[in-house]
């Protein structure tokens, strides 16, 4: 491995500490297949009983993990031990969380205890007696229609999705495979079904957009977790200053397109260079060959890599979800289909236009999400376990960073269409916590997506669907900015040693996944305490 790019004498031998040894990679897997089999075995995730079998399998493996000795690992095998303990710990702590959800789930929804039962019983293998099924398949028909005053809740709309599929799967294992029981549930079963697709329709109707803020000490818990010691107030205030930033670098780019200071006039023009129908894959394709050059230098891509990459289009569906680009090996593109209103069509376009996609087509596939995922599944596989969206979002966020101050964005129109995503992001840090803290409602997220970055209003209703839809952990919308932020740091202290680029970039690959802190433990290979590091990357 070349290493002569790092200056000073290290206490740890750097060769030995960057070159993958065993570490506690086999037991990390063999805890994964340990998980898995409950997460098949307890496949609803609010029922007690999976959530209890699931606490006592992370406290089993936390007391197998803190008889081996530290001292006697390798530096690998300690970064393996501080993460996996962390991870078994913070498991135990959501899944808590997770059984108090539950509870008041249970509360709200009492009728979700029939379908639970009736999940439980088929997973233990009991059969159904079939006139005792039939009553509660009846009861639960009249019972669900009662959900739909409670779905502005994003838990009790997930929470009523994951039943809705329990009730699929145990009619598919039952149905035309006992004639007496068919007999017994056959309409009752349709009325279930009826009264789910019914509920189902009432959270596409009208504009709430559901939401379930974790509170302060939820935020808190997790902020721990991920190894920053930080306050929600304090991560708030870093955004409010990047974005302080952003605004007097969006003025002057506005200054030189004419506009003066009125930043969201010039934005309208930027808005106004979306290609015409038809024209979008095209324009992905540029933007990422474009991309895949300019950072050839400064990080290795295998040709593989470059080779693999795909392209798919969103369906109008997800676009109400996800109005921009997704990725990884497969980028998945928002542009408008024929199927879409007028006004549908034109957000759409206006949001996805090509200076906006400078930011976001680099983000999802090089050097972004699909680099991340090619390099994670070939160095340290295991440490997939320790996903956190500071390393996942903070690596491509980081990029963003680092392609602004390489030059990546040449006129003042490309700078505004990243600056509009850079905004975005800081706005994202104060309005995600502010909602999770309970002093700001969906709504009122909307429109400060409108006002302070620009957003076409579909396409910020969007994101905020996305943001508070019960898929995504608290921190995760703080977490680009954030951890960008972590990133950019640590490559700065190493540039400073005299790291080169290149040697950074693939070096942050290689250790996987892990909060950032703990992965700049791993790439300075000082010696570690079994504690994780407290780090304050300001």
């Amino acid at each position: 491995m070349e290493l002569s790019c790092i200056s000073g004498k290290l206490k740890v031998n750097m060769e030995e500490a960057l070159t993958p040894d065993p570490g506690l990679g086999a037991l990390v897997t063999e805890f994964v297949a340990d998980r898995d089999a409950l997460i098949r075995r307890y496949p609803l995730s609010k029922s007690s009983k999976g959530i209890q079998r699931s606490i006592s399998l992370h406290q089993d493996w936390l007391d197998r993990i803190e008889r081996i000795p530290f001292d006697k690992l390798s530096f690998d095998g300690q970064i393996d031990w501080i993460l996996f303990r962390n991870h078994l710990q913070w498991g135990i702590q959501t899944l808590d969380r997770t059984n108090g959800d539950a509870a008041k789930l249970s509360e709200l929804l009492p009728f979700s205890q029939i379908i639970v039962d009736l999940e439980s019983d088929r997973m233990a293998m009991i059969s159904p007696e079939p006139e005792a099924t039939a009553a509660k398949l009846d009861q639960l028909a009249d019972e669900i229609p009662h959900a739909v005053g409670k779905m502005n809740d994003a838990s009790v709309v997930a929470w009523i999705f994951e039943l809705k599929e329990a009730v699929g799967r145990w009619r598919a294992f039952y149905s035309g495979y006992d004639p007496v029981l068919d007999w017994w549930i056959k309409e009752p079963l349709v009325r279930v079904m009826s009264a789910f697709e019914e509920l189902k329709d009432t959270t596409t109707e009208g504009n709430t957009i559901p939401g379930h803020p974790f509170g302060r000490e939820a935020l808190e818990k997790d902020l721990a977790f991920e190894m920053l010691p930080y306050s929600p107030e304090e991560l708030i205030e870093i955004g409010e200053r990047e974005y302080a930033w952003c605004l007097e670098e969006m003025k002057k780019a506005s200054g030189e397109l004419g506009y003066g200071d009125d930043w969201k006039a010039a934005m309208e023009s930027v808005k106004r260079t979306c290609v015409p129908p038809g024209g979008q894959p095209a324009m992905v394709r540029d933007l990422a060959l474009e991309a895949i050059a300019f950072v050839d230098e400064l990080v290795t891509v295998p040709e593989l890599a470059k080779e693999t990459w795909r392209m798919e289009m969103m369906t109008p569906a997800q676009q109400k979800v996800n109005p921009f680009f997704l990725g990884g090996e497969s980028i998945i593109v928002s542009y408008p289909t024929d199927s879409m209103t007028h006004q549908e069509k034109l957000m759409s376009m206006r949001g996805n236009n090509p200076n906006f996609s400078r930011a976001t087509v680099q983000h999802e596939l090089i050097p972004g999400h699909h680099l991340q995922m090619y390099m994670t599944a070939r160095h340290r596989p295991y440490r997939q376990l320790f996903s956190t969206p500071f390393w996942i979002e903070g690596w491509t966020l980081y990029w963003e960073l680092l392609l602004w101050e390489l030059g990546f964005p040449r006129t003042p129109a490309e700078r505004i269409g990243m600056l509009f995503w850079r905004m975005h992001r800081c706005v994202r840090v104060s309005f995600s916590l502010r909602f999770h803290l309970g002093e700001l409602s969906t709504a009122e997220c909307v429109e400060i997506l409108v006002d302070r970055v620009g957003h076409e209003r579909a396409n910020a209703e969007g994101e905020v669907r996305r943001s508070f839809n019960g898929l995504y952990p608290p921190l995760y919308q703080a977490a680009y900015l954030i951890g960008g932020l972590q990133f950019r740091s640590i490559s700065r202290e190493l540039r400073a040693k005299g790291w080169s680029y290149r040697a950074v970039h693939d070096e942050m690959l290689k250790q996987n996944e892990m909060p950032p802190a703990m992965m700049r433990a791993a790439l300075l290979g000082e010696p570690i305490a079994p504690q994780p590091p407290v780090w304050r990357f300001e």
